[in-house]
């Protein structure tokens, strides 16, 4: 039968809701969907209550703006990370890349996206004006820059580093083990690492 064609509207609204996830296409959508019929009704309804709070009830960290599920994050909590010290990202995403290399030790600060004026998004849409208060408010030695190697990933950090360079803070940027155009969720582990623990001077790279 052609997904197109269903012999059930609940079906069907069920199909398009999965299909309007990145990366599911209508096919893909119908087989999730039939796997969960398939399934015991308590575990289906445990799995729909558990993307109902998960919505309801997901949080930002009021300090570094990662997911959370308390007001303060785990790692903005945690007494051994260096507070000093913090790694600028452009996603939730990204903070899990970085962390998977067991190499960074510091603090996050979870920007929310790039600027990008050709999808409409300026700087005063992402977390950076709540930067420069965590710099301004001292305690913080340097400041890395860990955007995608692209176009509006550079503008950013040199936006960024525009807002930072008068206040006394050491900022650097990843060292190119990075490929151009690369998104640090996509790059290895051990490549990731090392660009954190060799990571240049973000003047320097103007240059």
């Amino acid at each position: 039968m052609s997904p197109d064609r269903f012999p059930s509207k609940l079906l069907e609204n069920a199909v398009n809701e999965f299909a309007r996830l990145p990366g599911i296409g209508k096919k893909s959508a119908l087989r999730l969907v039939l796997h969960l019929l398939r399934q015991e009704k308590e575990e289906v309804v445990q799995f729909g209550n558990t993307l109902i709070k998960l919505r309801s009830e997901i949080r930002h960290c009021r300090i570094c703006h990662n997911i959370s599920d308390t007001p303060t994050c785990d790692i903005c909590n945690n007494p051994t990370r260096r507070g000093s010290l913090i790694c600028v990202v452009e996603n939730i995403r990204d903070v899990m890349a970085v962390e998977n290399t067991h190499q960074y030790s510091g603090l996050y600060h979870v920007l929310g996206g790039i600027i990008s004026p050709m999808d409409g998004v300026a700087p005063s849409d992402l977390e950076i004006d709540s930067l420069v208060r965590r710099v301004e408010a001292g305690g913080i030695d340097e400041v890395i820059l860990a955007l995608p190697t692209t176009m509006e990933g550079d503008t950013t950090n040199f936006y960024i580093y525009r807002k930072l360079k008068s206040l006394g803070v050491a900022i650097t940027t990843l060292a190119r083990g990075i490929s151009i155009g690369d998104d640090l969720e996509y790059t290895d582990e051990i490549t990731l690492g090392r660009s954190i623990l060799h990571r240049t001077d973000f003047e320097k790279s103007l240059k």
